[in-house]
């Protein structure tokens, strides 16, 4: 969201009296621009809790996330969590901490970023040498996927039914939203893989994108008789 979306969603629960979960999803992988800051960065009225983990800047397994209260709900989500989980992560924590205060998660995510940013890169370049006319792929400053915009009429069911034969993955934009532009998009992942499966992922893209745009998209009726 933009900043001024921000600033609007801020003031809209101000008036309402109602609290933001806010996820911070991927923040820590911003490539280019300017960091937008989060909600709970411009909240001045305690109506933001801020939300994130340690799964995707380090791994998932890790099994960390976090919290960041109001102070007035600090008391009351505290003695929650003491009713509802009795044992937590006290050694992984422990862990954690000693590695975020050596600068270690510092240095990790400094690394990582340059090598996503690498992938990203490396992504839109293969994608103007083989997706012309097909795919158009949108520019992002941060995280970890991007969205592809099908040219010519391919649906991406299709298309990423085309691609699955070809051992690339794609997700169509369809299964999160609903409304006619969807089913022109597909999500793209890119931070998972070297530069070369990239590539090559790009140019079986490419095939599996011509082979989709020459089969009618084929509509089911899934309403009982």
């Amino acid at each position: 969201m933009s900043l001024p979306r921000r600033l609007q969603l801020l003031e809209s629960a101000r008036k309402s009296r109602t609290l933001i979960l806010e996820d911070d999803y991927d923040s820590e992988f911003r490539y280019s621009g300017r960091p937008v800051p989060a909600l709970q960065g411009l909240d001045r009225h305690g109506l933001v809790l801020f939300t994130g983990s340690f799964s995707k800047v380090l791994f998932p397994s890790l099994r960390l996330g976090y919290l960041v209260l109001p102070m007035d709900l600090a008391d009351r989500v505290s003695a929650t969590l003491s009713i509802t989980r009795r044992h937590a992560p006290l050694m992984e924590q422990a862990v954690l901490c000693d590695f975020i205060t050596a600068g270690h998660f510092g240095r990790h995510l400094r690394r990582m970023r340059q090598i996503y940013a690498e992938r990203l890169n490396v992504l839109l370049h293969s994608a103007r040498q083989n997706l012309t006319g097909l795919l158009e792929i949108s520019g992002i400053e941060a995280g970890l996927q991007t969205v592809g915009w099908l040219q010519r009429g391919i649906n991406a069911e299709s298309a990423a039914a085309a691609a699955a034969k070809r051992y690339v993955e794609v997700i169509p934009l369809s299964i999160y939203s609903h409304g006619n532009a969807a089913s022109t998009g597909l999500q793209l992942g890119f931070a998972a893989v070297d530069a070369k499966e990239i590539r090559r992922g790009v140019q079986d893209l490419a095939i599996a994108l011509e082979a989709a745009r020459k089969v009618p998209h084929r509509r089911f009726n899934l309403t009982s008789p």
